[in-house]
C-alpha cells in the first residue's frame, strides 16, 4: 500500500470506522494500491489521477467524485455508487463494475478494456471515445438484435396491454429498462383477470390501443437510442414491470 497521500478528503475503513487516510492538499497522486475501501465515504472527493489500482471500492459512495486519469486497473467497484462520477480517461481494464450505478457518470476517453458492467447502470453516461465502450454499451442490452419481441405496458384504468413488436419494427432502449419500437401489433388487453378490447395511453389520452390492431407513434419513430423517452411505442419486456409502472 502506497502512503503517499495529497488528498483533500479523508477515506474511513467501513468496518471499523477508522481513517484510513487523510489529507488537507489539493490533488491525489498516489493514493492506496491494493487497499481495502469497501462502503467507503469519498463523494466529491479529489481523486484525480488516484493510484487505486486493485483497490476493494466494492459499495463505496463515489458519488461526484473526481477520478479523471486514476488508475483502477483491476479494481473492485461492484455495486460502487458512482452517480454524476467524472471519470475521463480513468483506466478501468479489468474492473468489477458489476452493478455499479453510473448514471450521469463522465467516461469519456475511459479505458474499459475487460472491465465487466453487468448490470450496471448507465443511464445518462457520456461513452464517447471510450476504449471498448460499444461493448459496455452491449453488456446492458436487454432486447434482442433480431427476431420478434413480446412487449407489455400499462394504460389508462391499471389496463394491460400484451404486444407483439415484429421483427422488421425498429426498436430500442437506453441504459433503462424501458424500451421503444416503431410500431406494434396488439395482441391482448386485460383489466385484472378480465379481457377487454380498448385501453386508452397513460400520457395521451386521444391514443388508443385495440386488440389485432397494429400502432404506431403520432410522431416518426425517433433512432437516437440513448433518449429513453422519444417517440415510439413504450414498452417493458415483462409483464410484472409494465402493471408496476408508475
Amino acid at each position: 500500500m502506497t502512503k503517499k497521500v495529497t488528498a483533500k478528503t479523508s477515506i474511513v475503513n467501513w468496518i471499523t470506522g477508522s481513517v484510513i487516510y487523510e489529507s488537507d492538499k489539493e490533488t491525489v497522486r498516489e493514493a492506496v494500491v491494493d487497499a481495502n475501501l469497501r462502503g467507503a465515504d469519498l463523494r466529491d472527493a479529489n481523486l484525480r489521477d488516484a493510484n487505486l489500482y486493485d483497490a476493494d471500492l466494492r459499495g463505496a459512495d463515489l458519488r461526484g467524485a473526481d477520478l479523471r486519469g486514476a488508475d483502477l486497473y483491476g479494481a473492485y467497484l461492484r455495486d460502487a455508487n458512482l452517480y454524476g462520477a467524472d471519470l475521463r480517461g480513468a483506466d478501468l481494464r479489468g474492473a468489477d463494475l458489476r452493478g455499479a450505478d453510473l448514471r450521469d457518470a463522465n467516461l469519456r476517453d475511459a479505458n474499459l478494456y475487460d472491465a465487466d458492467l453487468r448490470g450496471a447502470d448507465l443511464y445518462g453516461a457520456d461513452l464517447r471515445d471510450a476504449k471498448n465502450g460499444d461493448l459496455a454499451v452491449a453488456m446492458t442490452r436487454i432486447l434482442p438484435d433480431e427476431g420478434s419481441v413480446i412487449g407489455w405496458k400499462k394504460c389508462r384504468d391499471g389496463k394491460i396491454v400484451k404486444l407483439l413488436i415484429p421483427a422488421e419494427a425498429k426498436r430500442s432502449h437506453a441504459f433503462g429498462r424501458k424500451c421503444r419500437a416503431e410500431y406494434a401489433e396488439v395482441l391482448e388487453i386485460t383489466k385484472g383477470k378480465r379481457r377487454v378490447k380498448t385501453a386508452f395511453s397513460t400520457w395521451d389520452a386521444d391514443f388508443e390501443y385495440k386488440v389485432g390492431e397494429t400502432v404506431k407513434p403520432k410522431s416518426a419513430f425517433d433512432d437516437d437510442w440513448t433518449d429513453e423517452c422519444s417517440s415510439g411505442i413504450h414498452f417493458y419486456i415483462t409483464k410484472l414491470e409494465a402493471e408496476n409502472h408508475v
